[in-house]
Protein backbone atom coordinates (compact mmCIF):
# COMPACT_ATOMS: atom_id res chain seq x y z
CA UNK A 1 0.00 0.00 0.00
CA UNK A 2 1.21 3.49 -0.74
CA UNK A 3 2.25 5.68 2.15
CA UNK A 4 0.85 9.14 2.81
CA UNK A 5 3.13 11.95 1.61
CA UNK A 6 0.73 14.90 1.94
CA UNK A 7 -1.93 15.57 4.59
CA UNK A 8 -4.30 18.41 3.75
CA UNK A 9 -6.71 19.87 6.29
CA UNK A 10 -9.70 21.73 4.86
CA UNK A 11 -11.09 24.96 6.25
CA UNK A 12 -11.65 28.61 5.50
CA UNK A 13 -8.96 31.26 6.07
CA UNK A 14 -9.44 34.18 8.43
CA UNK A 15 -10.05 34.61 12.14
CA UNK A 16 -13.84 34.79 11.73
CA UNK A 17 -13.85 31.14 10.55
CA UNK A 18 -11.13 29.79 12.86
CA UNK A 19 -13.49 28.26 15.45
CA UNK A 20 -16.25 27.13 13.03
CA UNK A 21 -17.19 23.50 12.33
CA UNK A 22 -16.08 23.76 8.68
CA UNK A 23 -12.50 24.23 9.94
CA UNK A 24 -12.20 20.82 11.64
CA UNK A 25 -9.62 19.83 9.01
CA UNK A 26 -7.46 22.81 9.99
CA UNK A 27 -7.71 21.80 13.66
CA UNK A 28 -6.34 18.36 12.78
CA UNK A 29 -3.37 19.79 10.87
CA UNK A 30 -2.64 22.19 13.75
CA UNK A 31 -2.57 19.20 16.13
CA UNK A 32 -0.21 17.19 13.90
CA UNK A 33 2.04 20.23 13.50
CA UNK A 34 2.07 20.71 17.29
CA UNK A 35 2.87 17.04 17.96
CA UNK A 36 5.65 16.89 15.36
CA UNK A 37 7.11 20.35 16.04
CA UNK A 38 6.48 21.33 12.42
CA UNK A 39 6.12 25.04 11.66
CA UNK A 40 3.57 25.82 8.97
CA UNK A 41 4.66 28.78 6.85
CA UNK A 42 2.59 30.79 4.41
CA UNK A 43 3.71 29.78 0.91
CA UNK A 44 2.13 31.74 -1.95
CA UNK A 45 3.13 29.18 -4.61
CA UNK A 46 1.00 26.59 -2.76
CA UNK A 47 -1.82 29.03 -1.88
CA UNK A 48 -1.62 27.99 1.76
CA UNK A 49 0.33 27.27 4.90
CA UNK A 50 2.71 24.35 4.40
CA UNK A 51 5.43 22.56 6.31
CA UNK A 52 7.35 19.31 6.06
CA UNK A 53 6.82 17.26 9.19
CA UNK A 54 8.58 14.17 10.42
CA UNK A 55 5.68 11.93 11.40
CA UNK A 56 6.87 8.72 13.02
CA UNK A 57 10.06 8.65 10.95
CA UNK A 58 8.33 9.51 7.67
CA UNK A 59 8.60 12.86 5.86
CA UNK A 60 5.07 14.17 5.28
CA UNK A 61 3.87 17.52 3.95
CA UNK A 62 1.19 19.25 6.03
CA UNK A 63 -1.01 21.77 4.21
CA UNK A 64 -3.76 24.20 5.16
CA UNK A 65 -5.09 25.89 2.01
CA UNK A 66 -5.35 29.67 2.35
CA UNK A 67 -8.06 29.74 -0.32
CA UNK A 68 -11.71 29.52 0.57
CA UNK A 69 -13.13 26.00 0.89
CA UNK A 70 -14.52 25.90 -2.66
CA UNK A 71 -11.02 26.63 -4.08
CA UNK A 72 -9.10 24.06 -1.99
CA UNK A 73 -8.05 22.17 -5.12
CA UNK A 74 -5.84 25.05 -6.26
CA UNK A 75 -3.68 24.68 -3.15
CA UNK A 76 -3.65 20.85 -3.08
CA UNK A 77 -2.84 20.44 -6.78
CA UNK A 78 -0.09 23.11 -6.63
CA UNK A 79 1.82 21.33 -3.86
CA UNK A 80 1.12 17.81 -5.19
CA UNK A 81 2.30 18.68 -8.70
CA UNK A 82 5.37 20.58 -7.47
CA UNK A 83 6.56 17.65 -5.34
CA UNK A 84 5.21 14.98 -7.74
CA UNK A 85 2.95 13.45 -5.08
CA UNK A 86 0.48 11.00 -6.65
CA UNK A 87 -3.18 11.40 -5.70
CA UNK A 88 -3.24 8.05 -3.86
CA UNK A 89 -0.53 9.38 -1.49
CA UNK A 90 -2.74 12.27 -0.33
CA UNK A 91 -4.90 12.32 2.81
CA UNK A 92 -7.60 15.01 2.92
CA UNK A 93 -9.03 15.79 6.36
CA UNK A 94 -12.47 17.40 6.42
CA UNK A 95 -15.63 18.00 8.44
CA UNK A 96 -18.37 15.42 7.90
CA UNK A 97 -22.08 16.24 8.37
CA UNK A 98 -23.14 12.58 8.21
CA UNK A 99 -21.30 11.67 11.44
CA UNK A 100 -21.91 12.81 15.00
CA UNK A 101 -19.21 14.87 16.74
CA UNK A 102 -16.62 12.44 18.07
CA UNK A 103 -17.00 10.02 15.13
CA UNK A 104 -14.07 9.75 12.77
CA UNK A 105 -13.73 7.52 9.71
CA UNK A 106 -11.18 6.82 7.01
CA UNK A 107 -12.34 6.34 3.46
CA UNK A 108 -10.53 5.70 0.17
CA UNK A 109 -11.95 7.49 -2.86
CA UNK A 110 -15.63 8.20 -3.41
CA UNK A 111 -17.65 11.24 -4.41
CA UNK A 112 -17.77 14.67 -2.78
CA UNK A 113 -21.22 14.23 -1.12
CA UNK A 114 -21.86 17.95 -1.60
CA UNK A 115 -18.65 19.01 0.21
CA UNK A 116 -17.31 21.96 -1.79
CA UNK A 117 -13.71 21.41 -0.70
CA UNK A 118 -13.74 17.79 -1.86
CA UNK A 119 -15.54 18.75 -5.07
CA UNK A 120 -12.80 21.25 -5.96
CA UNK A 121 -9.95 18.87 -5.08
CA UNK A 122 -11.48 16.10 -7.25
CA UNK A 123 -11.80 18.61 -10.10
CA UNK A 124 -8.26 20.03 -9.72
CA UNK A 125 -6.57 16.63 -9.29
CA UNK A 126 -8.67 14.93 -11.98
CA UNK A 127 -9.18 12.03 -9.58
CA UNK A 128 -11.14 11.07 -6.48
CA UNK A 129 -8.75 8.31 -5.42
CA UNK A 130 -7.28 10.16 -2.44
CA UNK A 131 -7.79 9.05 1.13
CA UNK A 132 -10.23 11.00 3.32
CA UNK A 133 -10.26 11.40 7.08
CA UNK A 134 -13.82 12.43 7.94
CA UNK A 135 -14.33 14.26 11.24
CA UNK A 136 -17.95 14.17 12.38
CA UNK A 137 -19.54 17.54 13.16
CA UNK A 138 -23.20 16.46 13.26
CA UNK A 139 -26.06 17.68 11.07
CA UNK A 140 -28.53 20.53 11.67
CA UNK A 141 -31.45 18.35 10.54
CA UNK A 142 -32.57 20.35 7.49
CA UNK A 143 -30.44 20.74 4.38
CA UNK A 144 -31.35 24.45 4.10
CA UNK A 145 -29.61 24.99 7.49
CA UNK A 146 -26.32 23.33 6.50
CA UNK A 147 -24.47 26.45 5.34
CA UNK A 148 -25.17 28.39 8.56
CA UNK A 149 -24.43 25.26 10.62
CA UNK A 150 -20.96 24.54 9.19
CA UNK A 151 -20.01 28.22 9.47
CA UNK A 152 -21.02 28.40 13.15
CA UNK A 153 -19.05 27.42 16.23
CA UNK A 154 -19.81 24.01 17.71
CA UNK A 155 -21.20 23.80 21.24
CA UNK A 156 -18.63 23.23 23.99
CA UNK A 157 -19.55 19.53 24.24
CA UNK A 158 -19.44 19.06 20.44
CA UNK A 159 -16.04 20.80 20.31
CA UNK A 160 -14.79 18.46 23.05
CA UNK A 161 -16.05 15.41 21.10
CA UNK A 162 -14.40 16.66 17.89
CA UNK A 163 -11.19 17.08 19.90
CA UNK A 164 -11.41 13.42 20.99
CA UNK A 165 -11.88 12.37 17.35
CA UNK A 166 -8.79 14.38 16.36
CA UNK A 167 -6.79 12.64 19.11
CA UNK A 168 -8.04 9.22 17.94
CA UNK A 169 -7.08 10.01 14.35
CA UNK A 170 -3.64 11.31 15.39
CA UNK A 171 -3.02 7.98 17.14
CA UNK A 172 -3.37 6.00 13.87
CA UNK A 173 -0.96 8.26 11.96
CA UNK A 174 2.02 5.88 12.39
CA UNK A 175 0.12 3.17 10.48
CA UNK A 176 -1.24 5.64 7.93
CA UNK A 177 2.01 7.37 7.05
CA UNK A 178 3.75 3.98 7.03
CA UNK A 179 1.31 2.77 4.37
CA UNK A 180 -0.77 0.34 6.46
CA UNK A 181 -4.14 1.92 5.71
CA UNK A 182 -6.08 -1.25 6.57
CA UNK A 183 -4.58 -1.38 10.06
CA UNK A 184 -5.29 2.33 10.57
CA UNK A 185 -8.90 1.83 9.49
CA UNK A 186 -9.34 -1.17 11.78
CA UNK A 187 -8.07 0.58 14.88
CA UNK A 188 -9.97 3.78 14.10
CA UNK A 189 -13.28 2.12 13.26
CA UNK A 190 -13.35 -0.40 16.12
Amino acid sequence: MSRIALIVGLGNPGSEYEATRHNAGFWFIDELARQSGCELKKDSKFFGFAGKANLHGEPVWLLKPNTFMNRSGQSVSSLAKYYKIPVENILVVHDELDFEPGDVRLKKGGGHAGHNGLRDIISAMGSKEFLRLRLGIGHPGKSKDVSDFVLARPSVSDKTQIGYAIDDAARVMPDLVGGDIEKAMQSLHS
